[in-house]
């Protein structure tokens, strides 16, 4: 019997490219992503350029991607075994429910003028708990949906989705910064996240999707996940790598205002601009790859991303020029998207459904190491300079990688799906 969620007549509309959205769940999970995602990147914009406002210090802006991305470190195993044990779909709107509930507060606090500075690292950290908890959800949620012969299109389609957020959010936070200031910034983060959680709440499943297991079966099951990804080669390299460019890569995003203001001498607008930048590239990148028919080495489109964004993040360390430092990071988007696309896709790709949710959780574990090269990157900046500080990591992000490429060749061969 067909799916109700792949309807014929909408078939002839998305091939190719788009193929993904034949499904209809999909066609509503994928703008609910867009929104929570694009809340996410403005969040971070409009507290990065709040903290830097109140306390003009390169250390205490970096701790708003600490305390964003901390709890994936201590929670990315028990979003994991959630996914595998609760209906993913009510999950993510507990989770979407937290942190609307966090920005709601935060909205209140900034249009009665009672915000401090830590304020910022309370509502992130809240964030970044619902972060946690649903990306494993969200992931596994996509290969439910389309299997496994669609789930490369799906997770590339989801990574533009992401990467337009990228895009999107800072821009649109740091327009909003200059027009209306940070408030009115996040009086849009929560229409953002409210119509996302509607969205979600639209989806219907098969039955078959909604329940996994029994929540008390989480501890003893803690490490599953971990013991799975250590039998395999690839899953291994996999999360060295995510590990590589979340300590060393991507914590540059938070120093991005101090560069943006104290290098290059422009306001809130272009460094919103220069964050959208990465995203734009992205999610050109992203659509390449969803557009790649049969691709089958996974592995080095992750590994060659990884390399390609940990390079522009060199170049970029090295400019005192606006009109340079934007290619530079268009450049890298466009490498991170190779990453970020290929991660979730070779994870799924080669674990069991039964264990998919908790190795997506050992992804998010390792993405959550992000905050202790944040905080690496931000003693750094504060005590050198901040372009000094991203150089010495993205010269041990290239080094690392190398490596790690080199030692791990099973990664580099094609993985063949059904």
């Amino acid at each position: 019997m067909k799916s109700p969620s792949r309807p014929l007549s909408t078939s002839v509309y998305f091939t190719g490219t788009f193929r993904a959205f034949r499904d209809r769940n999909y066609r509503l999970l994928w703008p609910a992503n867009i929104l929570a995602y694009s809340s996410r990147w403005m969040q971070l914009t409009l507290l990065g350029w709040l903290v830097l406002e109140l306390t003009d210090s390169a250390l205490r802006v970096a701790l708003v991607g600490v305390f964003a991305m901390t709890p994936m470190l201590l929670l990315g195993l028990v979003g994991g075994m959630l996914a595998d044990v609760m209906d993913r779909r009510r999950l993510l709107m507990g989770v979407h429910a937290l942190t609307f509930t966090g920005a709601v507060v935060m909205a209140g606090l900034l249009w009665t003028g009672s915000e401090r500075f830590w304020h910022a690292y309370a509502v992130i950290l809240v964030a970044g708990i619902g972060w946690a908890l649903d990306m494993p959800s969200r992931r596994s949620l996509i290969h439910d949906l389309l299997g496994s012969s669609g789930v490369t299109n799906a997770v590339a389609l989801d990574s533009v989705g992401m990467s337009i957020s990228m895009m999107v959010g800072p821009a649109l936070a740091g327009a909003l910064i200059t027009v209306v200031g940070v408030k009115g910034g996040y009086a849009a983060v929560t229409l953002f996240y409210l119509t996302s959680l509607v969205l979600l709440q639209r989806l219907k499943l098969d039955k078959s999707m909604a329940r996994r297991g029994r929540v008390g079966a989480i501890v003893p099951s803690l490490t599953d996940g971990l013991r799975y990804i250590a039998r395999n080669q690839a899953l291994r390299a996999t999360v060295l790598i995510t590990l590589v460019m979340n300590i060393l890569m991507f914590p540059y995003m938070n120093l991005v205002p101090v560069v943006a203001r104290d290098i290059l001498d422009v306001g809130p607008g272009l460094m919103g601009l220069l964050q959208a930048a990465s995203g734009l590239g992205a999610a050109a990148g992203a659509v390449g790859i969803a557009s790649w028919m049969n691709l089958r080495h996974h592995g080095r489109v992750y590994i060659g991303g990884a390399i390609t964004a940990s390079v522009a993040l060199l170049l970029f360390s090295f400019s005192t020029w606006y009109a340079l430092s934007v290619p530079m990071l268009l450049v890298l988007g466009m490498g991170s998207s190779g990453f970020s696309t290929m991660q979730s896709s070779i994870v799924m790709l080669l674990t069991d459904r039964h264990v998919r949710g908790k190795a997506l959780g050992v992804i998010t574990l390792a993405i959550g190491t992000a905050p202790l090269g944040a905080l690496a990157l931000g003693v750094m900046a504060e005590e050198m300079s901040a372009p000094f500080a991203l150089r010495i990591n993205a010269i041990l992000s290239v080094v690392c990688l190398v490596l790690v490429g080199l030692l791990a060749p099973v990664l580099r061969r094609p993985i063949v799906t059904g």
